[in-house]
């Protein structure tokens, strides 16, 4: 709950906007990378306890994402004032996952009953059964009502205290690489640093809140529904508000949400490959606006993701090689060098901000022109989707709003001020939309 509330004071601060300034496409793309790559064990993991069941949900997520998304199935619907009809729904494409999962959880299922799978904990294929966990949904009580301080009054110390700030500071690296991500695959321009700092806020706000409660975990942004996007390319937030609602009513419903238990790993080990492989790819897809000939980001990007895999895996193997004398400062060095996001984001952001390079070159004049850096009045039509759902008419009215972090209207006090050396060096975002991302 303390450390939560130095993430609420960054974010609403306008701290992590400040950063921001200096961040591109050579600092995002380690750090989103790196989400991905540094979870190829947990996939691994999941999805060895029965590479068949595995590789079939893998091959129905294909088959319903990539094979058949522009695929509808007629449907009933009813319309006011005219009754019942059918219509053509696109399935495949906006629950190619859910279906995957559905069809390989009844499989494991019916294989389950039958003891297909034996019931033998030494069998290779005893991980896919769906009763490993059964006792978790029959102890789990039908309703249960969460309430503040439910397993005692929150305790404060200084070792607690400094260990979640480091888990803290390597979140809120890890959640700009996936705002960033985010709004890739969904279409949008790069989430502008009113945007940023409200969701780094609203994340320490939700720790807090975690921490009253007793949920035992913090609350961030989560790598595998990026991914989920970019499979099902649904991105409306009112899908997400919706999907908050259910979780809500699971949450009060315990043994609705322990059926879920049930799901057998290498199903969950199939879609972490596919959601992690994602993310993965749309950190590197960041390379596009930089000069991949130069070796100066090929220096740049080589080692800040191979030091993003290296240090965090010695510190994993190695317990307690950090050994400065002071035991708080010891756990946030740990914590930090243990996150590959932090580690490889840190570095590119370093190098890149310290190795001389032009804008070109380092790939900033895209980066800008896509969030209309050089044109105000293209900036504000093209950073829309980041307005707040209500109270905007309020925001722009109220002058002094534009000085508060997290408002829509905030004017920043760091502005690039470097302009295109010719006008050959400006480039058409359209050009970009047309190509895919590519630049001619």
């Amino acid at each position: 709950m303390v450390s939560s509330l130095v993430q609420v004071l960054i974010g609403f601060s306008g701290l992590m906007g400040v950063l921001l300034q200096y961040i591109g496409p050579l600092s995002i793309t380690p750090t989103i990378a790196l989400v991905g790559f540094s979870l190829f064990n947990v996939a691994g993991n999941f999805a060895g306890k029965h590479w068949g069941i595995c590789c079939m949900t893998i091959f129905l997520i294909v088959l319903f994402s990539q094979y058949m998304k522009n695929i509808s199935v007629p449907s009933l619907v009813y319309r006011r004032g005219k009754g019942f009809g059918m219509t053509w729904f696109p399935l495949f494409k906006l629950f190619p996952v859910i279906l995957a999962i559905v069809i390989a959880w009844v499989i494991s299922a019916v294989f389950t009953v039958t003891d297909v799978f034996p019931n033998d904990p030494d069998h290779w294929q005893y991980g896919a059964r769906t009763d490993i966990h059964k006792n978790v949904l029959q102890n789990a009580a039908w309703f249960r009502f969460p309430y503040p301080g439910q397993w005692g009054t929150p305790t404060v110390s200084a070792a607690g205290v400094f260990g979640m700030l480091a888990g803290v500071l390597a979140s809120m690296i890890e959640s700009v690489g996936d705002y960033y991500a985010c709004a890739r695959l969904s279409g949008a321009p790069p989430p502008p640093n009113h945007a940023v700092n409200r969701g780094i806020g609203m994340e320490g706000i939700c720790c807090f809140l975690a921490g009253l409660w007793g949920s035992g975990n913090g609350t961030t942004s989560y790598s595998e529904n990026i991914g989920a996007i970019g499979i099902t390319k649904v991105g409306s937030r009112r899908v997400v508000q919706w999907g908050a609602v259910i979780m809500l009513i699971f949450g009060i419903l315990g043994k609705f949400g322990a059926l879920f238990t049930t799901i057998p790993d290498p199903i969950i080990g199939a879609v972490f490959i596919i959601t992690f492989g994602m993310v993965t790819a749309v950190g590197i897809s960041n390379l596009q606006f930089v000069d991949m000939n130069s070796s100066r980001n090929l220096f740049i990007i080589g080692f800040s993701l191979f030091c993003g895999m290296v240090i965090p895996d010695y510190l994993k193997n190695n317990e307690g090689a950090i050994k400065t004398g002071v035991v708080e400062l010891d756990q946030i060095i740990t914590v930090l060098l243990s996150t590959n996001m932090f580690v490889g984001g840190f570095l590119g952001f370093v190098l890149d901000n310290t190795i001389p390079g032009t804008p070109k070159e380092r790939g900033l004049l895209i980066w800008r022109k896509l969030m209309g850096e050089h044109d105000p009045e293209s900036e504000e039509e093209n950073l829309k989707c980041y307005d707040l759902p209500f109270g905007m008419g309020f925001i722009r009215r109220t002058f002094c709003m534009q000085y508060v972090p997290f408002c829509p209207t905030f004017e920043r006090c760091f502005r690039w001020k470097s302009q295109p050396e010719t006008e050959t060096e400006m480039v058409d975002v359209s050009v970009i939309s047309s190509n895919g991302g590519k630049t001619n």
